[in-house]
C-alpha cells in the first residue's frame, strides 16, 4: 500500500497549489473545461465567498511518499442546507486524485473525520456551498465537452467511490444537448399566443440600467430562491450571495440572451426568467492554466460578445410554481430561440437537472434532445 499523507491547506500559497492541481491533472485533456483561477480563488477564500456567512469549511492535499501533491477535498458544512433539510450533512466537493484508490479512501476519510468532529452524521457529494456552485460526480459522458457550471472527472473516479462501499446514491442528476432548430416550434407559438391573451403574460427584456438600478438583477436571484427552495440540497441566497452574484455575472451578461415573464394582473410581477450565455467551454480551454492572460481574455470576450462558439449554455431557467401549467416557459423559449439562431449556435446545453424531475424535462419536449451524460451525488453515513 502507498503511502498517503494529508494536508490542510493552511495559507495562501496553499490554497494555490489546492486549485492548481486540477489544471495539472487534467493538462491536455480535450473534454475538460477548467474554471478560471480567479474565480477559484475568489469562490474557496473564506474571506471573499459569501456563502460563509452560513458555511465553514477546511481543504486537504494528498501527498504521496515522494512528497508529490496527488489529491485534493473539499470538507463543507453548509448549515443553512442542513437546517432547510433537517439533515446532518458534511458534503465533498473540489475532489480530484490520480487513480490510486489509497489516494481517494485518504481524501474522503479526511472529509469523513472532519465531519464527525463537526456533529455530522452524513458526507454526501459532490456538492459546492450551494446550489450555484457544481454539484453531481460525472458517471456517463466522458466523451462529451465539460460545461463551465459542471464538473468534468475522469471515469475511474466513480469506480473508486463504488470499490471503496458504504456509499450510496443520493441523487442522480440528467443533462441534454438541445439542438437549435431552424424555425421556432409551432407548440411555442401558439401556447405563447394563448397565454398572453389568456393570462396577461408577457416576455420581459432587461437593460443594464434594469439590473444594476432598477432592481432587476435582486429580482431575478430572488425569483431562483423561490423557483429552486424545493430542489436537492438547495440552500437559500442570502442578500450578500445575490449580491455577489449580480456583480460576478451579469456585467458580462449579453442581456438579449435572458428573458423575463412579466404577469401585467398582478402589476408586472416577475414569475419566470431564463438565463443563457454563449459556451464558455472552448474559450476556457484555451486560458493557459485558468489565466486571463496574455491571451485568455481574448478568447472569452471573443465568446461573449462576437458569439465564436457553436453553443450555449443554459445556466438557469425558473418559473414560478404557480405558472408552470400556464406555459410561461414557452414565452421564453419563443423570444430566445430567434436569438440563439441569430447568433448561430447550433446547440444548447441544459446543464444539470435531477433524473426524477419531470416538470424541468418537459420543457424540452417539443425540442431534439440528446441525453448525453448523468452524474451522481453520493452518501455515506457516519
Amino acid at each position: 500500500m502507498s503511502q498517503i499523507t494529508i494536508k490542510r491547506v493552511e495559507s495562501k500559497r496553499d490554497l494555490k497549489r489546492f486549485i492548481e492541481l486540477h489544471y495539472d491533472l487534467y493538462a491536455g485533456n480535450p473534454y475538460d473545461v477548467p474554471n478560471l483561477f480567479s474565480d477559484e480563488m475568489k469562490t474557496l477564500s473564506k474571506d471573499k465567498n459569501a456563502a460563509f456567512e452560513f458555511c465553514e469549511a477546511e481543504y486537504f492535499m494528498a501527498y504521496n511518499a515522494e512528497n508529490q501533491l496527488v489529491g485534493r477535498v473539499a470538507a463543507i458544512i453548509n448549515h443553512r442546507a442542513n437546517k432547510r433539510w433537517g439533515r446532518l450533512c458534511v458534503r465533498f466537493g473540489w475532489i480530484d486524485f490520480i487513480d490510486d484508490i489509497n489516494v481517494s479512501r485518504a481524501l474522503l476519510q479526511a472529509v469523513e473525520d472532519y465531519g464527525r468532529s463537526k456533529g455530522m452524521n452524513e458526507m454526501i457529494g459532490p456538492l459546492g456551498f450551494t446550489d450555484l456552485d457544481p454539484e453531481g460526480m460525472l458517471t456517463w459522458g466522458f466523451d462529451q465537452l465539460g460545461t463551465m457550471p459542471t464538473i468534468y472527472n475522469y471515469s475511474y473516479y466513480p469506480e473508486h467511490i463504488e470499490q471503496l462501499g458504504d456509499f450510496e446514491k443520493d441523487n442522480d442528476y440528467v443533462e441534454f444537448k438541445l439542438m437549435v432548430p431552424d424555425t421556432v416550434p409551432e407548440k411555442y407559438t401558439k401556447i405563447s399566443r394563448m397565454i398572453e391573451t389568456r393570462y396577461n403574460l408577457h416576455v420581459r427584456k432587461f437593460t443594464k440600467k434594469d439590473i444594476f438600478e432598477g432592481g432587476y438583477g435582486r429580482k431575478i436571484f430572488e425569483l431562483i430562491n423561490t423557483c429552486f427552495k424545493d430542489l436537492y440540497g438547495y440552500s437559500e441566497l442570502s442578500d450578500r450571495q445575490i449580491s455577489q452574484y449580480i456583480d460576478m455575472y451579469l456585467p458580462m451578461a449579453d442581456l438579449s440572451l435572458i428573458t423575463g415573464v412579466e404577469d401585467w394582473n398582478a402589476e408586472k410581477k416577475l414569475v419566470a426568467v431564463g438565463i443563457s450565455i454563449p459556451s464558455l467551454s472552448v474559450a476556457l480551454q484555451k486560458c493557459r492554466r485558468g489565466r486571463l492572460f496574455p491571451m485568455g481574455w481574448w478568447h472569452i470576450l471573443r465568446a461573449l460578445k462576437q458569439h465564436k462558439t457553436k453553443g450555449v449554455d443554459l445556466l438557469l431557467l425558473g418559473v414560478l410554481p404557480e405558472y408552470r401549467m400556464k406555459g410561461a416557459n414557452a414565452l421564453m423559449f419563443s423570444d430566445l430561440i430567434p436569438r440563439y439562431q441569430a447568433y448561430g449556435f447550433e446547440w444548447g446545453e441544459s446543464q444539470v437537472e435531477m433524473e426524477t424531475n419531470e416538470n424541468v424535462q418537459s420543457q424540452w419536449q417539443y425540442l431534439e434532445t440528446i441525453l448525453h451524460k448523468r452524474r451522481r451525488c453520493y452518501k455515506k453515513w457516519l
